[in-house]
């Protein structure tokens, strides 16, 4: 006869096993278990709805228009050397409002980054891209 040799693994059948019965209690009792009512305190600062940003819109010809969200969907057309100069009295008057650029899909990638550029050198804040979401 042959002597036994040790074996040093841990034998986890009877762990997966304790598992399993966990996980029936569990899925047994989450149903049965009340949802708790929280009253949660109001804050007037916090009931605001956010800002709708102002858009630079780039058309196909490098044209710029400007839209004021908040005030309605007009476009008006401004010059570049305008634009940062509006957008921060707006900013003056509202400093949530943020800034969106919409470019027009023919229209080259510099052309949206030189606007960018400007309004990042006038220290025009809350700068972002705007785009459509694809299918």
């Amino acid at each position: 006869m042959r002597p036994r040799r040790l074996k040093n693994e841990i034998n986890v059948v009877p762990y997966i096993d304790v598992m399993l019965v966990l996980l029936v209690i569990f899925m047994v009792t989450a149903p049965m278990i009340q949802t708790g009512n929280i009253d949660l305190p109001s804050v007037g600062k916090s009931s605001q709805p956010p800002v709708a940003p102002m858009e630079v819109i780039v058309h196909a010809d490098t044209s710029l228009y400007l839209r004021d969200r908040s005030k309605g969907s007009t476009e008006v057309p401004v010059t570049r050397k305008d634009l940062a100069t509006v957008i921060r009295a707006a900013q003056a008057k509202n400093p949530q409002q943020g800034v969106v650029i919409a470019g027009d899909r023919n229209v080259k990638y510099d052309a949206i980054l030189q606007v960018m550029d400007e309004l990042q050198r006038q220290q025009v804040a809350k700068i972002g891209l705007l785009v459509q979401q694809g299918k």
